[in-house]
């Protein structure tokens, strides 16, 4: 039998594992783009302590603002050990407006036989000609992986990431400061196909137009924000935490992707991402589109997929090659945050951004949905 031992990470493991992505099985010799192997580490809760309840007096951000463009990112130090947990430690909001503060601790599992661990201006957010794609008919919007983008009541996008739990981007819920109005009585809305009256459920629509659709709300129960959000707690960068989980009243019976690390942009797919939204210029329609990573850091994707606000919380995918299950699959490796200006020397130029899932996002975001860290191991 192998045995395996818990560790708490030191910094110079810390940074090796968390920040380093070369340390992965390699798809380079083979012919199809083919997920990595990643071995990632332990984030689990440390103390839970109550907080008052909050205000919930905040407007709903659907854009994000940063003075650091790609070049200042990576020019700037990694955190330190304490500063991770820091980041890493959450607050979880309940639906009857109670809170709390949960610490983590961050801790590496070995093997006995294991080597080293694997490692107000213009918004335009569109780029020349709009390459978005309206998705239309219930053939389409109901069937994955179109049918796993859902509306958040305070005018985002969610993606479903497990029976009961929805990934977003923090900025839809809370300001850095405060939750916004709407997070106490936060729903998810699921396109459904919108029934004619007298038609008793049948399927009857006009061949000459697309069938008329609507949303079905449910409750959520409760979020997770991690504290690197927070603005009393982030780094100066402050966008690389714009992640939340929300965890539904009730399971929402639909197929969801499951999330995974984020591989070097290199080894995606054509170097494209892929995600679809709600955007406030189309409403009432999901919106698909895809596109070339421009940069990244550690922690960001740099693109300039076409999008406006409302897309902001959409789970950004590739497909790639499922080795030990010989078969496709799409993941989540990201949360697109929003349009961003970022201010060089005095000069203003937009990006779009995602957050990359790392393998300590993953380990938490795991942590969060499954409730035990031994299925979590592998991102």
């Amino acid at each position: 039998m192998r045995r395996s031992t818990v560790s708490m990470v030191g910094l110079p493991a810390l940074i090796f594992l968390l920040w380093t992505v070369e340390g992965v099985i390699s798809s380079s010799s083979h012919w199809k783009p083919t997920w990595p192997s990643y071995k990632v580490p332990v984030v689990v809760p440390q103390l839970t302590v109550n907080l008052d309840k909050p205000q919930f007096d905040a407007e709903a951000k659907l854009e994000v603002v940063s003075p650091c463009d790609p070049s200042c990112h990576k020019r700037s130090p990694l955190p330190t050990y304490e500063e991770v947990k820091d980041y890493l430690s959450y607050e979880t909001l309940y639906s009857n407006g109670s809170r709390t503060e949960t610490e983590v601790g961050i801790y590496i599992i070995t093997s006995g036989n294991a080597g080293a661990p694997s490692r107000s201006r213009t918004k335009r957010q569109i780029y020349g000609y709009d390459t978005r794609f309206n998705i239309f008919g219930k053939d389409f919007l109901l069937n994955y992986p179109f049918s796993t983008s859902v509306k958040l009541s305070t005018g985002c996008t969610g993606t479903l990431v497990a029976e009961k739990h929805v990934l977003t981007a923090a900025h839809c819920i809370h300001d850095g400061k405060s939750y916004v109005k709407g997070a106490k009585k936060l729903r998810v809305g699921f396109l459904r196909p919108k029934l004619k009256d007298g038609s008793k459920g049948a399927n009857i629509s006009s061949s000459s137009e697309p069938e008329r659709m609507k949303f079905q709300w449910i409750r959520v129960k409760r979020t997770h924000v991690p504290k690197g959000w927070i603005k009393g707690n982030a780094n100066d960068i402050g966008m690389d935490y714009d992640y939340a989980l929300l965890e539904l009243k009730k399971p929402h019976k639909r197929k969801f992707m499951n999330i995974g690390v984020s591989p070097p942009a290199r080894q995606l797919p054509g170097g494209r991402i892929h995600f679809s939204g709600y955007d406030n210029d189309r409403p009432g329609n999901l919106v698909y589109r895809f596109c070339d990573v421009k940069d990244e850091t550690f922690d960001l994707l740099y693109q300039q997929c076409d999008a406006q606000p409302g897309a902001s919380g959409s789970g950004v995918y590739v497909r790639m090659w499922k080795r030990p299950n010989h078969r496709w699959e799409r993941k989540i490796i990201g949360i697109f945050s929003g349009h961003q200006w970022v201010d060089t020397n005095g000069s203003p130029q937009d990006f779009n951004v995602a957050v990359r899932i790392t393998p300590l996002k993953y380990a938490q975001i795991c942590y969060w949905i499954k409730g035990n860290y031994m299925d979590c191991r592998d991102g």
